[in-house]
C-alpha cells in the first residue's frame, strides 16, 4: 500500500462522487491579498447569512460550516505582520469571529503552535462570548519538541488547551503533523506511541474531553497508510484526517516533492473508509492565489469575474466527504470572500476541472520552492527570516525576475527588481547568506523541503546578480 497509484481514483470519479453535494451559485474569494480578481470589494451587507454550505460528520451528526476558520495567521496589532514581537489585535479578532458565526462559520482550528504559541488563548477569547453550541473547536496535540514529548508533559499541553480554550472539551483533536521528520516512523513512535499518549487520547474520548480524534498528515505514506490499517483492524478508530488537497497536489504532489504523497491517493483512501476529510493548503501556502502573469491572463480569459483563488476554494470543496475546507484568514475583506464563496458553494463542474488539470501542469512546470509560510522553521537560531526569502523568490519567479542570462534584455530590469526587492523585504542579517547549514528548520518544514539546500541557491543566484553589475 505504498504506491500512489494503488486505489487511485480517477478525476472523472472525482467529479462523479461529487455531484450533488452542493448547490451551485457565482462565486468570489480572495483568500489572500489578491489583486488579481478585478472585483469590486465586498461590503459586509452582501455577505448572504443564511445560505452557507454545511457537510455533516457521520460520526457525530455535527453540521460543520464548509468554510473553516484558521486560526494561523491573526491579525497584529500595527498591521505589521512580519513583526515577532507585534501583540495580536485582539479587538479585531474578536470582530472577525463575530462575523463569523453570524454568517454561518462554526469550524475554528488552531493549535498551541500557531502565533508563536499565542492563537489559542486568542481564539479561545473571542469564542467565549458566544453560546458553546455554536461553534466546534479544533486544537492538536503539537509535541514538537522533544521536551514535550513525554505522557507528563504531553498531558499538560492538552489541559492548557482546555484551559486558553476556555472549554471543557474539544471537538476535533488532532494528532499534530503525522508523518513528518527525517525518520517519521521513529517520530511518530516518539510522540504518541511510546510514552503511551495515543492510549490516554482515547481515555480522553471516551471520558468526554474529546469528541472526535484524528490526525493531520504530512509526508510518509508509510504512517498514512499504517493508521488506517489499525482503522481497518480496530485498533483506533479516526474520526476525520487532515490532509492538503488542491487542484496541484491532487496529482503532482509528489512530483513537487518525492516525499509527498498524491491528494488523489489520499482521498481515495480515506472516501473508501467513509472518514471525513479536513482540508489544509487549498491554496498550497497561496500560490495559487498569486501566480504568473501568464496563467493569471489564462483564468481571466476562462471567467473574467472570479478571483484566481476562487478557484482553488471551489475545487477542494467540492469532493464529497470533504467536512470542511479549511482557510487562514487574517483580515476582514478575507473572510466576507470566503463566506460568500461557500455560501453557497459552486461545485467545479467536469470542464472546469479538465482546465486546472492543464493550469497544474503549467504550474509544476515554474519550479519554485514549495513554501506555505507557516513559519514552524522559525524562529532560526541564526536569524535568517526564511519564510521572507522564500516568498521573495517565488514572487519574482511569478514576475519574471529570475533572469540569469546577462545577455536576455530584461536582465538589467529583472536584476534591479530582484536585488531592491530583496533587501526590502528581508533585512540583510537575516538573508540566505547567513545560513551555516546547521538544519534545525529541516525537521520543522511540513513540506519537507531542504532548507539550507535552498537558501544555499538563492545566496549563490544573488551573488551572481551582485557581480555581474550592468552598466546602462
Amino acid at each position: 500500500m505504498n504506491s500512489d497509484n494503488k486505489h487511485n481514483m480517477s478525476r472523472r470519479h472525482f467529479l462523479k462522487v461529487a455531484g450533488g453535494t452542493a448547490v451551485a451559485s457565482s462565486v468570489v474569494l480572495a483568500a489572500c491579498n489578491n489583486n488579481d480578481s478585478g472585483n469590486a470589494a465586498i461590503a459586509p451587507e452582501d455577505v448572504p447569512k443564511d445560505k452557507m454550505t454545511y457537510r455533516t460528520n457521520p460520526n457525530t451528526g455535527d453540521r460543520v460550516s464548509l468554510l473553516g476558520y484558521g486560526m494561523m495567521r491573526l491579525p497584529l496589532e500595527g498591521g505589521d505582520q512580519a513583526d515577532p514581537n507585534a501583540a495580536i489585535d485582539q479587538e479585531l479578532v474578536n470582530k472577525e469571529i463575530d462575523f463569523a458565526i453570524e454568517h454561518g462559520v462554526n469550524y475554528f482550528d488552531t493549535s498551541p503552535a500557531y502565533c508563536q504559541g499565542r492563537s489559542e488563548k486568542a481564539t479561545g477569547i473571542a469564542l467565549h462570548r458566544h453560546p458553546r453550541n455554536k461553534y466546534y473547536i479544533a486544537t492538536k496535540l503539537s509535541n514538537f519538541d522533544p521536551s514535550t514529548r513525554s505522557l507528563e508533559e504531553s498531558q499538560k499541553m492538552f489541559y492548557n488547551s482546555l484551559k486558553e480554550l476556555q472549554v471543557d472539551y474539544i471537538d476535533y483533536m488532532l494528532l499534530h503533523a503525522v508523518g513528518g521528520g527525517e525518520d517519521a516512523i521513529e517520530e511518530f513512535n516518539n510522540r504518541f506511541m511510546d510514552n503511551g499518549l495515543l492510549d490516554w487520547l482515547v481515555e480522553q474520548k471516551e471520558a468526554g474531553k474529546i469528541r472526535n480524534l484524528g490526525f493531520s498528515y504530512h509526508g510518509d505514506i508509510a504512517i498514512f497508510d499504517n493508521l488506517l490499517a489499525w482503522h481497518d483492524e480496530g485498533d483506533y478508530h479516526w474520526d476525520f484526517v487532515q490532509i492538503e488537497l488542491n487542484y496541484v497536489d491532487w496529482k503532482h504532489a509528489k512530483e513537487i516533492n518525492e516525499d509527498n504523497t498524491n491528494a488523489e491517493y489520499l482521498y481515495d483512501e480515506l472516501k473508501k473508509r467513509d472518514i471525513p476529510a479536513i482540508i489544509m493548503e487549498p491554496l498550497l501556502g497561496g500560490r495559487l492565489a498569486n501566480m504568473p502573469n501568464d496563467i493569471v491572463a489564462d483564468m481571466k480569459r476562462r471567467d473574467p469575474n472570479s478571483s484566481i483563488a476562487s478557484w482553488a476554494f471551489r475545487y477542494a470543496g467540492t469532493p464529497e466527504g470533504v467536512l470542511t475546507v479549511l482557510s487562514g484568514m487574517t483580515w476582514m475583506d478575507h473572510l466576507m470572500e470566503n463566506i460568500k464563496t461557500y455560501s453557497p458553494l459552486k461545485p467545479i463542474s467536469p470542464e472546469e476541472d479538465a482546465f486546472l488539470s492543464k493550469i497544474a501542469d503549467k504550474i509544476v512546470a515554474l519550479h519554485d520552492i514549495p513554501c506555505n509560510d507557516c513559519k514552524y522553521c522559525m524562529p532560526c537560531p541564526y536569524g535568517i527570516n526564511i519564510p521572507a526569502i522564500f516568498v521573495h523568490y517565488n514572487k519574482c519567479l511569478k514576475e519574471g525576475n529570475l533572469v540569469r542570462d546577462e545577455k536576455d534584455s530584461n536582465y538589467k530590469r529583472a536584476r534591479k527588481a530582484f536585488l531592491v526587492g530583496y533587501d526590502y523585504s528581508v533585512p540583510r542579517l537575516r538573508q540566505a547568506n547567513h545560513c551555516i547549514g546547521c538544519r534545525k528548520c529541516v525537521s520543522h518544514c511540513p513540506q519537507e523541503i531542504d532548507i539550507p539546500k535552498e537558501l544555499e541557491k538563492i545566496d549563490q543566484f544573488v551573488e551572481q546578480l551582485k557581480q555581474s553589475d550592468p552598466k546602462d
